[in-house]
């Protein structure tokens, strides 16, 4: 079982803490809308031209590698992240977070060596905290309202990343289908179009920028790191890695971290593989906005209803296996059977297989921030900080190994993951229920 720090815990209280005072059930579902358009509105533009980079940056393969040091980046800022967003708070951390994507967008502006890499890097910094801190402040909402309300705490957590997730989900519809529009007006592959599209992100971005900063700051008792603290930043950033490391002695967090390594496979796996092996040959770059947005929308709907089927353990393991059987059909398809058609069918194959590659992706995100939050209630922030290391290591491997080797060997590799990963969750299942009690 858990093994908690006590010492920790007496020096310095958790990031997520229930909220006081004034607030009022309407107050947190208007966050939770703010938090989630933001999102939207950020990562519509983020989410479109990562999934363009393998194909418009492919020279050198300088949109491959790109993403592959920025999610290394973001792997490693995780360990930190929380600490980070201890000391921001985490408003101000997702706000901060925002600064990365626009850089990197801005970057694609002028696409070399020496904009994207150092970019990259930063990013992977402001990805880490952003990540972390929309895990913290959602999850403290959702407390404080099922709190609020005497409803049950893990229905709540459910319908509030059901909505985020289902929103954020809308960012591959919304931002690929400006990405299709774009670009087939006036030419696919014209340098002005694809500027153009950049600027359009731009201006997303800085809409989404702004909305969070109409965010209700969560009042809480935390101590923040200072100069004239009484605790040295070096001994915060130990307790910090502490709390990051603690959840690795729980069997719990060693059971789930093989799903959460393939939830970041089968993410990397559309953006880098699936765009430019089964899309882009057929489709063309503009149809890879079309393919990402059919993702998209199966995405978002797929959150939504997993969010609202969620309560407890068994509901997650349903509708994990489920998820996971809708995208281990389409790699069997691609290993065995899978060949490039002409006509119709040439269109319709590559359009059903996002719809349900989106399918699994809606699963994985809504039940594991549910499960996460559920099942490490004391130490949320480190559980979050582990999902986005292993998710982001995982998403890495994918972009450096995607130009060394064929579809069909990260298709073997995507299988065996989901078997994996599988095994080892529904060994939690069984052996750890009792902790939904």
């Amino acid at each position: 079982m858990a093994i908690e720090s006590m010492d920790g815990r007496d020096e310095e209280t958790p990031l997520v803490v229930d909220t006081l005072g004034s607030e009022t059930p309407k107050n947190r579902t208007r966050d939770v809308h703010i938090l989630s358009c933001a999102f939207l509105l950020v990562f519509l533009a983020y989410g479109a031209a990562q999934n363009l980079e393998t194909t418009v940056n492919a020279e050198g393969n300088l949109g491959t590698v790109s993403l592959g040091i920025l999610y290394v980046s973001f792997a490693f800022f995780s360990l930190f992240a929380s600490l980070v967003v201890r000391v921001l708070g985490s408003k101000n951390a997702v706000v901060l977070g925002t600064t990365g994507y626009w850089l990197y967008i801005a970057a694609n502006l002028k696409p070399t060596w020496y904009t994207m890499i150092p970019v990259s890097l930063y990013m992977g910094f402001a990805a880490s905290i952003i990540w972390v801190g929309e895990g913290t402040y959602l999850t403290s909402i959702a407390r404080s309202y099922a709190k609020y309300t005497n409803l049950h705490e893990g229905t709540v957590i459910g319908n509030f990343n059901g909505e985020f997730w289902a929103m954020f989900a809308l960012h591959q519809f919304v931002g690929n289908l400006i990405t299709l529009a774009v670009l087939q007006n006036g030419g696919e592959g014209s340098t002005s179009n694809t500027t153009l599209l950049f600027i359009v992100f731009l201006c997303s971005m800085t809409l989404g920028t702004i909305l969070m900063c109409f965010l209700r700051k969560i009042e809480d008792k935390e101590e923040k790191v200072s100069a004239d603290s009484s605790v040295s930043f070096c001994s915060a950033v130990v307790s910090r890695l502490k709390l990051v490391i603690n959840p690795l002695l729980d069997i719990r967090m060693l059971l789930i971290i093989p799903l959460i390594a393939y939830s970041g496979l089968q993410q990397a796996f559309v953006w880098a593989d699936y765009t430019k092996d089964v899309v882009n040959p057929i489709l063309g770059e503009a149809g890879v906005g079309g393919a990402m947005a059919v993702y998209g929308a199966f995405d978002a709907i797929c959150s939504l209803v997993a969010g609202r089927l969620t309560s407890d353990l068994k509901s997650i393991t349903l509708i994990v296996c489920g998820g996971a059987f809708f995208q281990a059909v389409i790699f069997l398809w691609l290993l065995l059977k899978y060949s490039a058609a002409s006509g119709v069918l040439g269109i319709v194959y590559p359009l059903l297989m996002a719809a349900l590659l989106g399918i699994g992706d809606g699963v994985l995100n809504t039940q594991l921030s549910a499960l996460l939050a559920l099942l490490f209630k004391h130490d949320t922030e480190g559980a979050f900080a582990q999902l986005k290391v292993w998710q982001s290591s995982a998403i890495a491997v994918v972009f450096f190994l995607s130009p060394a080797i064929t579809l069909h060997t990260m298709v073997v590799i995507m299988l065996a993951a989901i078997f994996v990963s599988l095994v080892s969750f529904l060994f939690l299942t069984l052996k750890v229920e009792k902790a939904f009690s």
